[in-house]
């Protein structure tokens, strides 16, 4: 079944494309429910599609030779993922699993590599996704290296707000305690503790589905080192 064509309007990376090459993706596209924790995208399989989430949150997850968990990035509804398989043909580098309920549509990687190779605006839209991608990896080993995962979750936490409508920093949704937990390699109770301390110490607080940062300048001290972590 086709995708309505004024679905495609919330996808930003469809954004100033001629009402028909819009008609042409609906029709090529699929749609797809996942339950939460359910893979939406394996490292293992062999077929590539460009993902666009629709609904719900996705996780990049990938895991240590022991096993453990490690988590990526997040993909918010509105996002597109998938793209770096579609680029280069070779197997996801990652597994990307459903954090939330979700709904994705998905465009296979022949029409999605035409879509990007027949037009200038959507690769330059697809290379920014990449470069942040390498800046997003690339901070995330360096967080991984802190030795305290107190010092590690302060600065997720930074990483992941953004200035909300009255300029505060929030992260919105916020993250579960099991979602930071892998993403800074700490236990769930871990982060959990953490959290009340923070919250104890009015540095951050729940509004809602939001996180807000009250304080970011005393996150951010204990995330260089300049000041110790609070005991309670």
């Amino acid at each position: 079944m086709a995708i309505p064509i004024q679905n495609l309007a919330q996808f930003p990376l469809l954004e100033s494309l001629p009402q028909d090459v819009l008609l042409h993706l609906s029709s090529e596209m699929v749609e797809r429910k996942f339950a939460r924790r359910e893979i939406v995208i394996s490292k293992e399989q062999h077929s590539h599609e460009l993902g666009f989430l629709a609904e719900g949150r996705l996780q990049g997850v990938d895991f240590t030779v022991d096993g453990r968990g490690v988590g990526l990035y997040f993909v918010d509804s509105g996002d597109f993922f998938g793209e770096l398989s579609v680029v280069d043909g070779l197997r996801p580098a990652e597994h990307v699993i459903a954090a939330a309920r979700s709904t994705a549509v998905f465009l296979s990687s022949k029409q999605a590599r035409a879509l990007l190779f027949d037009n200038t605006l959507i690769a330059q839209r697809v290379l920014t996704r990449l470069a942040a991608r390498v800046r997003e990896v690339t901070a995330q080993r360096t967080l991984l290296g802190l030795p305290n995962p107190f010092q590690r979750l302060c600065v997720q936490l930074l990483q992941l707000a953004r200035p909300g409508s009255d300029g505060s920093l929030c992260a919105d949704p916020a993250p579960t305690h099991q979602e930071l937990a892998i993403m800074i390699n700490a236990s769930r109770e871990t982060v959990t503790r953490a959290f009340q301390t923070l919250a104890l110490h009015e540095a951050i607080r729940r509004d809602g589905s939001s996180l807000r940062l009250l304080r970011p300048d005393f996150l951010s001290a204990i995330g260089n080192g300049r000041q110790e972590p609070p005991k309670n």
